[in-house]
């Protein structure tokens, strides 16, 4: 993408991805990576004894043994997953297909069941994609082709392309928006994130927040309660994405906008004022903060991306450290 390549990303959503998955295809995976015995069989008896029910106003249905899947939600559960389809990226990475970054490939990128295939072209993309439903097939699982999604980032991502088809003859479609782990990428001429959703959310829980408490609660206890419940919604991934000056722009005018709603005024200067006494950083210097933590976590990673970028992400970490 810096040198004007063309880079295809295809969003697969997984049906009922946790729901499905076989406990004895996890056994078996588990002990290829010899795991030790008795761990494996305080998993064996866990998932064993696992029952639900179904309750309707305070009438319970009798309980029912779980033959598959694992808890939503789950502590372990996005590892149990990662282990279980993890040869959906041996498979791919085999293929010699997709994208590469200094020799180390990045045709997908793979968290739980949130998958993104990338490109640089769309046959490789369609080629991806059938690799991927291979090995999908054989785990019992299948595509969402309803929920799944393709972009193009390159200088000429609103041309027009054939649609990417899936083995069943479901087409996927070319979209604007395309969402990854909660974060919003746009198609457009670089990578480019949208703040459009994290808006939203801060708008959300702010009007609940302040709709409940904004005329009995003192302004210090209305500003914390933003500031952990609201702020994480409008920073949420911003650590990890570039942003343009507009972007920052935007963030500030939402937080502005927050102040003027809560001390009931139209003075940017009284705003400018507040925002000193309550501690309230411009987003800027907010995201800064949260970007040096990001990097250092980063600079320590054992993942092979990671070490890769370690000579850019400390000269960037130097400058993060004489702009704070």
């Amino acid at each position: 993408m810096s040198f004007g390549t063309t880079v295809n990303i295809c969003a697969v959503d997984l049906s009922k991805a946790f729901d499905k998955m076989n406990h004895h295809g996890l056994f078996i995976k588990l002990m290829e990576r010899k795991i030790p015995i008795n761990l494996l069989l305080l998993f064996e008896h866990w998932f064993a004894v696992g029952v639900t029910c179904v309750k309707w106003g305070s009438v319970m249905s009798r309980f029912i043994g779980l033959g598959c899947g694992i808890r939503q939600g789950g502590v372990l559960s996005p590892y149990f997953f990662a282990l279980y389809i993890d040869n959906v990226v041996k498979k791919v990475n085999d293929s010699k297909l997709g994208c590469y970054m200094k020799w180390v490939c990045t045709s997908i990128l793979l968290y739980a069941d949130d998958i993104l295939l990338v490109a640089p072209s769309v046959t490789s993309l369609q080629q991806l994609l059938h690799l991927c439903e291979q090995e999908l097939d054989w785990l019992d699982m299948s595509l969402n082709a309803k929920k799944s999604a393709c972009i193009r980032i390159c200088p000429r991502f609103n041309i027009n392309c054939c649609n990417t088809v899936t083995t069943e003859g479901s087409e996927l479609a070319w979209i604007n928006v395309v969402r990854y782990l909660g974060v919003y990428v746009e198609s457009s001429s670089s990578f480019k994130c949208s703040l459009d959703s994290a808006k939203c959310s801060f708008y959300r829980s702010f009007n609940a927040v302040f709709r409940k408490i904004g005329r009995i609660a003192s302004h210090d206890v209305i500003l914390q309660l933003i500031k952990s419940k609201c702020f994480p919604a409008l920073y949420y991934g911003l650590e990890a994405c570039p942003l343009l000056k507009s972007q920052y722009n935007s963030i500030n005018y939402v937080i502005n906008g927050t102040f003027r709603n809560i001390f009931n005024t139209r003075s940017q200067e009284v705003v400018d004022i507040c925002l000193e006494m309550f501690n309230c950083l411009p987003a800027e210097k907010s995201i800064a903060i949260c970007k040096r933590n990001f990097l250092n976590k980063f600079c320590v990673s054992n993942n092979e991306l990671c070490k890769i970028f370690t000579d850019r992400v400390k000269k960037e970490l130097a400058t993060l450290l004489a702009y704070i």
